[in-house]
């Protein structure tokens, strides 16, 4: 009996030689594109800018615009290929209007090559070439980077024209193989799910799918009517679970039960795919239908691991490609052995995946009419050749759409082509022997684990070099020098959905206590509140904070400067892990914290749990950067015969005055930098946040705080807060919030008061009137869900939040038709209920006062879109956008707070950055550009703290995105950096000389044991 490895490789030699015969190149267009490929396999930096020079070409308009891409992306080539490039920069800037018409005409040759057609009956040409070839079809609409429910409805009505066009063309066709071809419909059809609806949220897949199940049913029952076959396209991992359990609802309905031409896809790449597959077999056993499901690889994978990187998630895909193959090899082995229930279609170009699968099906007795193979259109044709000849079915996958919406597919096809680990690579560029290409994956994993690897081997990825990359570590950082954020919570596992559920009715039955102010460890009720409503509802009352007034704020002082003489003392090892110990508590109150925000202070889920990370990265952070910066005092030179010593010591007593839109992050990032610093703390949370203080109150006290060391002085500002401003014992003053009361605290603490003993330090961080520009080139898939997100995401209530977008005149009618529809389409509601993108203001005051600000707006601009469908009960601002806004408007000017949008027209960049400039404030910026030359000018020139080019500008992360402002903005300091610490502290100097009688030590130590007395034993 032949072992499984013989029969495979048996199957794949024939696969090979029939390959052979019908010999071809990587790339079936030769001439320019074959050309520039090659050139790419041999250089990646190359790659890196032709792939991307490609992704934006469509959006250029005229011929000069595309010779200066060119030049900006290809003029510092420095490698073998500058005098092939060089020359062509040079002919290209002679002749632009040709230039410009050759290069696009060029690139759409490339891009054709994998997209088969630009519309319905443009792709009917390319099947029936495909059907002379005995092959079939699965077309695949692309666009699917939807911003609107308006695009959504689009690619629902296309997807019926296709249906209608696909099944008049094809009446007369009849199947290839013709065993069997029940299962398989002539017509067939890959729907993207993601296309259908674009408020998807991965936390809340009710209603996903309670607003796709509409769009789909009249497709589903179109394709049923005309006998075609429906496929569900699987994308990034987000959806995953969505999707699937869409499948199973929709073809569980009594309509569509016992419908067998529908399927699903299963990506072999995702490390719960095996799980996801069992699950599907038992659904379609107890459903009683045959359905179908197409294994794929997968085409994410870069986005997959960045995405977790960034999330500080464990990676939902296969760090190595051969634990992928096999896993495939797996996956095709349960689906074969299921045939009864399932039909299996075979997505692959690795000839070695493929012999497995026809292997499997003989030793399982499977006809191979029973199944599929399915390849790329534009990739592989000798393969797809080869196994027409041998009698197995063959689909080619064909996307149809226009050259633009298919730029991301395209270049996904760019990067699978020339990848170090792609099979067709390896057989097509590479020309590696059969043995080579017929390896069994298991047997590279069992090498690579034993740490014997090929000297030589294109299939191995860069993961299996180093199985734990590290993220955050650039080249030219120290190995230490880095710090790894805590993880947001994966709202895309029902666990987490679940638990957040759960917790929000836990918390809501117990709404309403009271908590009392904290001083010196003693807990105290004054016989007045502050009640903290839930702005959704706001006769909900959250808690009843006890009110400090003059009288409990000069306790609070004296219990902190007591505290100081002893705290400034403990070595800075102990400070540290008490924040630690923090960070833990709050780790394990996670959901619970998240709850209260979202009742507190209306946030989101998402938003919610990101400041509740953001609270406990600045509690791991900040002890990390104590003992790496300023913990241990340092040796200033290496002179003989002296030893100076840099060394810090706490500045006293810190007054810590916070905002309610980061209740607990803002609040626990300048409280524990205070105390990690040696300072004791008098801490004010925001009245309408109080809660949320006292949650930080009791989580430090769990920790071990010492009494007096940290203070809970809920109050007025006005009143108990200014007093304390005024006070000649507060050493220094952390403050977050609105310019009014951050100019009035900086005057403030300028005077000196009798018995005064320090400088009083402020560290001073206000609001922002951020611009965001949109240059010509930019992707708007990108950029408008980003900007929608900025300017509405938690309200437009973040210090970072969007408030002018500029927009150049060339592109402004374009950003701003499918800006209005995506703000018709975010969600808004409740935040108890996940998805929810716009939920309430904080309290009645910001009601009125942006409700005001909308009246100032329509009097000074043009109201371009207000929202209509909000809640009627709670503090709801419906999202709105100006136009015709010019920068010396009030609502281009002042910091307003809440979901509103101006927006500005401008002439050309150079006008698009003095406006952005030209403000009081320079906190956050954005700039969505493809120009590597305006990229670089928006570095240099956007005056702000924090400016983000190709992304949201809100979210900054500590350590990763170090977050403040200047101007009126704020006093330049950077919560979240590595120089933060550093305004809590006084430098100081101890210089000893060690010389005796001509003798000194020959060396001196770079650090020393902290200066601490009574000295520790």
């Amino acid at each position: 009996m032949r072992s499984p490895q013989s029969e495979i490789e048996q199957h794949g030699k024939r696969i090979l030689r029939l390959v052979d015969q019908h010999p071809d190149s990587l790339f079936s267009k030769a001439g320019f594109y074959q050309r520039l490929m090659a050139l790419s396999m041999r250089d990646e930096e190359f790659k890196l800018q032709l792939f991307r020079f490609v992704d934006v070409l469509p959006s250029l308009h005229g011929s000069g615009e595309i010779v200066e891409h060119l030049e900006e992306y290809f003029a510092d080539v420095r490698d073998g290929f500058a005098p092939f490039v060089h020359a062509g920069i040079r002919l290209a800037r002679i002749a632009p209007w040709l230039s410009g018409r050759v290069l696009r005409w060029n690139v759409s040759g490339m891009a054709h090559q994998f997209i088969a057609g630009k519309n319905a009956d443009d792709v009917v040409k390319t099947l029936r070439k495909r059907r002379a070839q005995k092959i079939g079809f699965t077309v695949d609409l692309l666009g699917e980077a939807v911003v609107s429910e308006t695009e959504a409805n689009e690619y629902a009505a296309r997807c019926l024209d296709l249906l209608e066009t696909l099944t008049r063309e094809t009446r007369s066709w009849t199947d290839p193989i013709g065993r069997n071809s029940d299962l398989f419909p002539i017509v067939n059809v890959s729907i993207k799910i993601s296309a259908l609806y674009s408020q998807i949220s991965p936390a809340d897949p009710a209603d996903a799918i309670a607003h796709l199940a509409p769009k789909l049913r009249p497709i589903l029952r179109r394709a049923r009517e005309l006998g075609a076959f429906i496929n569900f396209d699987m994308e990034s991992y987000a959806h995953k679970n969505v999707t699937i359990e869409l499948f199973k609802r929709i073809f569980t309905d009594e309509e569509f039960k016992d419908w067998p031409h529908a399927g699903i896809v299963i990506q072999a790449y995702l490390r719960d795919s095996e799980i996801d597959l069992r699950d599907l077999i038992e659904w379609g056993r107890a459903r009683g239908t045959r359905f179908a499901v197409r294994l794929v690889k997968g085409a994410y994978w870069d986005h997959e691991t960045i995405k977790a990187a960034q999330n500080g998630w464990r990676c939902p895909v296969y760090s190595q490609k051969p634990e992928s193959d096999a896993n495939f090899e797996a996956l095709t082995r349960l689906l074969l052995e299921n045939e009864s229930i399932v039909t299996g279609a075979f997505g692959s170009h690795n000839v070695r995946s493929i012999a497995n699968a026809q292997a499997v099906a003989d030793e399982l007795g499977v006809d191979r009419s029973r199944f599929e193979f399915q390849l790329l259109y534009g990739m592989g044709g000798p393969i797809k050749r080869a196994l027409v000849e041998m009698g197995y079915r063959v689909r080619e996958y064909c996307p149809v759409g226009e050259l633009l919406p298919g730029m991301s597919y395209f270049v996904r096809r760019l990067l699978e082509n020339t990848s170090n680990e792609g099979f067709l690579r390896a057989k097509f560029a590479e020309n590696l022997s059969e043995d080579e290409l017929l390896r069994d994956p298991r047997e590279l994993l069992r090498k690579s684990r034993n740490g014997v690897l090929p000297r030589s081997n294109n299939l191995i990825t860069n993961a299996m070099k180093e199985p734990h990359p590290s993220y955050n570590r650039s080249l030219d950082t120290p190995p230490g020098d880095t710090y790894e954020n805590a993880p947001l919570t994966n709202f895309a596992q029902q666990e987490n959905q679940e638990k957040m559920r759960k917790v929000l009715s836990e918390m809501r039955a117990r709404l309403g206590k009271e908590y009392p102010l904290v001083i010196n460890g003693e807990k105290i009720f004054t016989g007045k509140t502050i009640a903290s409503i839930n702005p959704s509802s706001p006769e909900d009352v959250v808690g009843a904070v006890a009110e400090a007034g003059i009288e409990e704020a000069e306790r609070a002082v004296k219990a902190a400067r007591d505290a100081f003489e002893k705290w400034r003392w403990t070595p800075f090892e102990e400070r540290a892990q008490l924040l630690e110990r923090a960070a833990a508590i709050m780790d394990r109150r996670r959901f619970e914290l998240s709850a209260l925000e979202v009742f507190e202070v209306g946030k989101p889920w998402t938003e919610a749990d990101g400041d509740i990370r953001e609270a406990i990265d600045f509690c791991l952070f900040y002890a990390q950067q104590m003992r790496r910066i300023t913990g241990r005092p340092r040796l200033t030179q290496h002179v003989p015969g002296e030893e100076s010593y840099y060394h810090y010591w706490p500045r006293g007593v810190a007054f810590v005055i916070a905002p309610w839109n980061f209740p607990l992050a803002i609040l626990c990032g300048m409280t524990t930098a205070a105390l990690v610093t040696g300072n004791t703390v008098i801490m004010k949370p925001a009245e309408q946040s109080a809660v949320c203080g006292a949650m930080l109150m009791e989580i430090l006290e769990e920790a071990g705080v010492p009494p007096g060391v940290l203070n809970y002085l809920p109050g007025k500002g006005s009143i108990m807060g200014a007093h304390l401003v005024d006070h000649k014992d507060v050493d220094l003053i952390a403050f977050t919030g609105s310019r009014e009361v951050g100019l009035r605290i900086w005057q403030s603490a300028g005077i000196t008061r009798p018995g005064q003993r320090e400088l009083k330090r402020v560290v001073c961080e206000m609001g922002g009137k951020n611009a965001v520009i949109i240059d010509a080139d930019a992707d708007l898939d990108e950029a408008i869900v980003d900007c929608t997100y900025s300017a509405f995401g938690y309200q437009g209530q973040k210090c970072s939040a969007l408030s002018r977008l500029i927009l150049l005149e060339e592109n402004y009618d374009r950003v701003m038709e499918r800006l209005l529809k995506a703000a018709a389409s975010v969600r808004v509601g409740n935040p108890e209920e996940p998805g929810i993108t716009v939920g309430p203001v904080i309290d009645e005051a910001a009601y009125n006062r942006i409700l005001d600000y909308i009246q100032i707006g329509k009097s000074e601009a043009t109201l371009a879109y207000q929202r209509e469908d909000v809640p009627a009960k709670g503090f709801f601002i419906p999202p709105t956008i100006f136009s015709d806004v010019k920068p010396n408007m009030r609502i281009a000017r002042e910091e307003i707070f809440g979901p509103v949008v101006s927006v500005l027209k401008v002439g050309d960049l150079d006008e698009a950055i003095a406006v952005a400039n030209g403000t009081d404030y320079a906190l956050t910026a954005g700039f969505f550009s493809r120009s590597p030359e305006n990229i670089e000018r928006a570095k240099a020139q956007i005056e702000a703290g924090n400016v983000y080019i190709n992304r949201s500008c809100t979210g900054a992360v500590v350590g990763r995105h170090p977050f403040g402002g200047f101007k009126m903005s704020g006093s330049g300091t950077k919560a979240g950096g590595a120089d933060y610490l550093l305004q809590f502290l006084v430098p100081r100097v101890v210089t000893e000389n060690i010389t005796r009688h001509g003798f000194a030590p020959e060396q001196t130590p770079e650090y020393r044991d902290e200066f601490l007395w009574p000295k520790r034993q």
